[in-house]
């Protein structure tokens, strides 16, 4: 039952993210269908609890590997330091996607970001480091409506965005990963709240941070 709400919550953000976004989720699938596959599409993280994924860590898991598996993208980068908990995000969304049936040689790892912002800049740098040239996000719609504007504003690299479609994860959400919670974790780990003032959090979010 708490899977199922917050499937619909998510559905209802998505529906609000279109308002912001423009095209629905479906339709932007079907633009990149024309330039298929992506070289490469990051994904941003989010804290693990007890070394464990939630419901919406989940959802962009899935979602990456729906999109490999089915050939819209070519390479994933998961993007994401220890920021809230221990765990760095962007290594643990990485071993989960090798157990989803992502190749080690299609997973690339940034553990520099700490914030949306961050995930897409420091994953677009890391992109060009590798030599891809087409580059997406792959999300859920809310945090793609808020970092399509800063995409477009600040990013020297045509950002492809792939807001996730539910119902084409909905099957794979009872799929059970084991995480070993004594791999990935950061040493001298200080969460972000006791390093940051909120102030400085907030300009992290809006990018101000990056250098």
């Amino acid at each position: 039952m708490p899977q199922k709400i917050s499937i619909i919550i998510f559905a209802l953000l998505l529906l609000q993210a279109c308002y912001i976004f423009g095209p629905s989720p479906r339709k932007r699938l079907k633009q990149v269908e024309k330039i298929a596959p992506v070289d490469v599409a990051i994904v941003p993280g989010l804290p693990l609890y007890h070394g464990q994924w939630d419901t919406l860590l989940k959802t962009r898991v899935l979602w990456s590997v729906y999109l490999y598996k089915k050939g819209y993208v070519k390479n994933i980068i998961f993007s994401g330091d220890a920021v809230y908990t221990k765990w760095r995000e962007g290594c643990c969304m990485a071993d989960i996607a090798k157990k989803l049936g992502v190749k080690e040689e299609h997973i690339f790892i940034d553990t520099i970001a700490e914030h949306s912002t961050e995930n897409l800049f420091y994953g677009n740098e890391l992109a060009k480091q590798k030599g891809f040239k087409t580059v997406a996000l792959a999300s859920d719609p809310f945090q793609c409506g808020m970092l399509y504007k800063f995409a477009r504003k600040k990013m020297d690299t045509k950002i492809h965005f792939l807001p996730v479609i539910f119902d084409s994860i909905q099957n794979s959400f009872n799929v059970n990963v084991i995480l070993d919670t004594t791999l990935n974790i950061k040493r001298s780990f200080v969460p972000l709240e006791e390093r940051q003032s909120q102030k400085d959090r907030l300009k992290g979010t809006r990018g101000k941070n990056i250098k």
